[in-house]
Parts: C-alpha cells; sequence; structure tokens
C-alpha cells in the first residue's frame, strides 16, 4: 500500500474583499480533486494568502483556472 504524503501549496490571490470572496474561492479550490482544505488569510482589497492542503501534487494551472472561475487572480504562488 502506498500512502501520499500531503502538500501543501501557497498562492497569492488579489481582490478578494469579503467574506464572500473567501467562500467562492474556497469552493472553487475545494473542487479541484485531491484537495483536502483551503484556508483564506484576507487582506481586504489587498493581495490574501491562500493556503491549500491536498493530498496529491497540484497543478499551478488548475489553481488558477478556479481562482479564475470565481472571479479573482492569482498573483503569485509557491510550492
Amino acid at each position: 500500500m502506498s500512502t501520499t504524503s500531503p502538500t501543501t501549496t501557497t498562492i497569492s490571490v488579489s481582490g478578494m474583499t469579503c467574506g464572500h470572496c473567501v467562500s467562492a474561492v474556497s469552493e472553487e479550490l475545494e473542487a479541484i480533486e485531491g484537495v483536502e482544505e483551503v484556508k483564506v488569510d484576507l487582506n481586504a482589497g489587498g493581495v490574501s494568502t491562500v493556503t491549500i492542503s491536498a493530498n496529491k501534487e497540484l497543478s499551478p494551472t488548475d489553481l488558477g483556472e478556479a481562482v479564475a472561475e470565481a472571479g479573482y487572480l492569482v498573483v503569485a504562488n509557491e510550492a
């Protein structure tokens, strides 16, 4: 049996201003296969930090598309 190490990815997202924004982004990211938890450190009107925990490596493209689907923009991401 192989076990997968959980991965944590941190991205910076611009444009979020409220709890609804956090919910929209979290919902889209949680829909990605493998994502287990999304934590958002909201910086209203600035760049918010989003930490995604998953049970597999996540594609930066998938993350960017999920955030864009919620109506926001990833301005940076780091492993």
